[in-house]
């Protein structure tokens, strides 16, 4: 998680940083997910999902000290909202991700691999949801670790899991991986993208386990369907 205005001070931080690079993992890790993912297209989901029915509380924040603008919407099978993107490379580091390539890199991550190992924002796509508060409380709209959720930049649609969470009042972030299959700048020092970008989560789904790509393809793919011909 991160909130995307620095200060001076952690910027200065940041030159500090190990300029090592990792130790690279014995295992080989997967390839990084197709840029176009599924048959369902962005333009069916989008027609869904023109008209908000808040079930925040309030409005978020794309980014700290900016006006709060951003409800979380509901529709029957999901939340969604629709914000910017910027890029989380928390969790397991590699080449893309670390401490030097990322100042305000994090080695966890809310939710965890099936070996206990944290998620590897490089290779995985996952979003961020904000952590439970007075605007809203993903856990009431069944929402949790490894909910699967579509994710829509222009004719893009990217399928992901909720792989960690974020600030109380700040929305809109999603792992490096989930850039790079929609096409946004994936570095996290620069990267993302100001708006445009529709999160779709499909309330109590579940891919286990959390880092099963393929399977949060499968399930989001069929859950896209449900959600088009429901609503």
């Amino acid at each position: 998680m991160r909130v995307q205005s620095l200060t001076l001070a952690a910027a200065s931080a940041a030159l500090l940083a190990p300029t090592t690079l990792p130790t690279a993992t014995a295992a080989p890790r997967p390839h990084a997910p197709a840029a176009r993912e599924g048959s369902v297209l962005a333009s069916e989901l989008l027609a869904e999902v023109r008209d908000c029915a808040p079930v925040s509380k309030g409005r978020y924040r794309p980014d700290g000290g900016v006006p709060a603008t951003i409800p979380v919407c509901g529709k029957q099978g999901a939340v969604f909202w629709k914000a910017d993107m910027d890029i989380d490379c928390d969790g397991r580091p590699g080449t893309r991700c670390n401490a030097r390539t990322d100042p305000l890199f994090s080695s966890s991550t809310a939710f965890q691999q099936s070996d206990g190992r944290h998620l590897d924002a490089e290779t995985l796509p996952y979003i961020v949801v904000p952590s439970a508060g007075p605007i809203w409380n993903h856990r009431d709209h069944g929402v949790r670790g490894g909910s699967v959720a579509a994710v829509i930049y222009q004719d893009r649609v990217q399928y992901a899991v909720v792989g960690d969470t974020g600030p109380r009042e700040i929305i809109g972030e999603a792992s490096y991986a989930t850039a790079e299959g929609l096409g946004i700048r994936s570095d996290p020092r620069g990267g993302g993208t100001d708006s445009g970008v529709t999160y779709i989560v499909f309330k109590n789904s579940s891919v286990s386990p959390i880092e099963n790509h393929r399977a949060a393809v499968t399930q989001g793919e069929a859950l896209a369907r449900k959600f088009i011909s429901e609503n």
